[in-house]
Parts: structure tokens; C-alpha cells; sequence
């Protein structure tokens, strides 16, 4: 029996997602909940890891099991036993094509980023800072000649994995509720570090250090020397991961923007 799970997480606590030989993970977190709750080892696969200190709104993973439970089971039984760091918002049974990272059609971030001359109390851990002022409008233009299909290498990690630096990013949208300044990127699929590497040219721009052509220049160049570094994991949450209809999860249906303010 195979089963997808939403998960939504605060990451401040966890070295990343991803199980690892030191550190405890939210992916160790999760599969020891559900290993309690079946009887037997479970262990998850996810749409996509996240790093140290990052979040998620809607994670989506899936794992096999011989024992049969109740959907709610899943949700309210392994909460029960989930710290309040993570907490699984819906469960639902799927055929055994379904893959929580290979059916993904496309990936969605958001990046909180406070701008604002003093860092945050309320929100430390949750959102990123910088503390000059920013041009929302040399921003938005910047991140718009990123659109489309490019080589993105020069906003991965070293240590990036991926087999190509290839992607299709759709969406690069900058807004500004009060000091808070929201990024919300998609794309078919990520770099490591990619999003914060493209918030910190973004920054680099907002405050007058290079012109809006520079990130298009930097793009063009492949290099990841050129490119500004990167920007603290605070403030960045997974926000949702897209699958076709034939899957029938239930996901979030729409975010309504406010998730953290």
C-alpha cells in the first residue's frame, strides 16, 4: 500500500530534510512517528529536500506499507507523536506509479525577507533581514529576464546534484506587505541553494550595488563566482509542490498569502 502525506514544518530546529549520519533531520522526525504508528520501518520519500533552517508549507511525500490503518491515521495519529516543529496536514492512498518527487510537475518557494533598519525578535528564524532599503521596481525587472528555459549554473551550490543546471523557472514575482518583502519563485525544478542565490543578486540590485542588466549578465555567464552569495536560509519555505489531477491529492487548493505574516 502506498500513501502520500502534506507536510508542513518549521525547520529551525532540524539539519535539513534529508536523513544524514549526525544530526537529527525532519525526514528522521517523520519516519519514526510513522514507524510507531505501523508497527513496522517506514521511510519516506520526498518531493524535494530542503536545507538547514528551511521550511515548508506543503512537503509532499509518499511510503509503502503492509499494514492497513485508516487514512485519519495517518494524520491524527502521527501528529500525536510529531513534535510541534512538524505536523502532517492531510494523507491520501495512491496507486504504486505515484512518485512524490518524480510525478511533480513543478515546485513553488516563497521568501519572506524583512527590510527594515533593525532584524526581527517576533520573527527570528522565520524570515530573512537586510536592512537598507530596497527598489522594488529595479528588482521585479531584474527578475524578469530570468523567465523561460536557461542554464541556471550560476546560481547552484558546489555540491549540487542535479543531473543538469537546465530549468524552467515561470514565476519570479517581488511584493511588499508593509516592511516585509515577498518572493515567490516556481519552477519545474530547483538548484541547490537556487532560490537563495537568486534572492541575494535580487538584493544586490534592490540596493543600488549593480543595475538591473547585471543579473541578466550574471545568468548569461554560468558562473557561480559572479553571482552574489547566499542568502540566509530564514525566511525560505517550500510552499507547495504540483502534481496532476489524476493523483486526486488533497492539496492546499490555494494559499492565500498569508502563511507566516
Amino acid at each position: 500500500m502506498r500513501i502520500a502525506l502534506g507536510i508542513e514544518y518549521d525547520g529551525s530546529p532540524y539539519c535539513g530534510w534529508q536523513s544524514q549520519a549526525v544530526g537529527l533531520t525532519v525526514q528522521d522526525t517523520l519516519q519514526a512517528a510513522l514507524s510507531a504508528i505501523a508497527g513496522e520501518k517506514i521511510s519516506v520519500m520526498a518531493a524535494g529536500r530542503t536545507d538547514t533552517g528551511v521550511h515548508g508549507i506543503e512537503q509532499v511525500v509518499h511510503f509503502d506499507t503492509t499494514v492497513e490503518r485508516p487514512v485519519q491515521a495517518w494524520v491524527r495519529g502521527v501528529n500525536a507523536l510529531l513534535p510541534n516543529s512538524v505536523v502532517v496536514r492531510w494523507a491520501h492512498f495512491v496507486s504504486d506509479d505515484f512518485h512524490a518527487r518524480f510525478s511533480a510537475q513543478g515546485r513553488s518557494y516563497r521568501y519572506f525577507l524583512l527590510n527594515r533598519s533593525t532584524r526581527t525578535a517576533l520573527h527570528a528564524g522565520k524570515v530573512g533581514w537586510f536592512h537598507a532599503p530596497l527598489d522594488l521596481a529595479a528588482m521585479q525587472q531584474a527578475a524578469n529576464s530570468l523567465l523561460g528555459i536557461h542554464d541556471f549554473s550560476a546560481f547552484r551550490a558546489a555540491q549540487c546534484q542535479a543531473k543538469s543546471p537546465i530549468k524552467t523557472l515561470h514565476q519570479l514575482d517581488i511584493s511588499r506587505e508593509g516592511e516585509m518583502l515577498i518572493f515567490d519563485v516556481g519552477a519545474d525544478a530547483f538548484l541547490h541553494h537556487m532560490v537563495r542565490n537568486l534572492v541575494g543578486c535580487l538584493v544586490y540590485v534592490g540596493k543600488g550595488k549593480y543595475p538591473v542588466e547585471w543579473l541578466a549578465e550574471v545568468l548569461e555567464s554560468r558562473d557561480r563566482k559572479y553571482a552574489a552569495p547566499t542568502f540566509s536560509p530564514d525566511g525560505l519555505y517550500l510552499r507547495q509542490v504540483k502534481y496532476d489531477a489524476q493523483w486526486g491529492l488533497p492539496q492546499l487548493e490555494k494559499l492565500s498569502g498569508d502563511e507566516l505574516l
